[in-house]
């Protein structure tokens, strides 16, 4: 994933300090957390919290219609179950 000094989604638009339109997990670190989050195209986020503020630090491509389809229902479905 490369890493973003953009202000919003390369692919989407969605501003970076919006709401992250799911968050896949959280983990504390000794500066505040990290968040893994995906965005409403499907884009996987890296999230980092700390004294500086939220930022986005790395993102991915959008993900594949069928991924990106999963993601909007909740099913947390992967590639490899979505495979025909």
């Amino acid at each position: 994933m490369p890493s973003t000094d953009a202000t919003a989604c390369p692919h989407c638009g969605w501003p970076d300090r919006g709401e992250p339109f799911r968050v896949l997990s959280r983990h504390t670190t000794a500066a505040g957390h990290t968040e893994w989050t995906r965005c409403g195209c499907g884009s996987l986020q890296v999230r980092v919290a700390d004294g500086r503020g939220t930022r986005v630090v790395s993102r991915s491509g959008p993900a594949d219609g069928r991924v990106a389809r999963a993601a909007e229902r909740g099913t947390g479905a992967s590639r490899s179950r979505l495979a025909p």
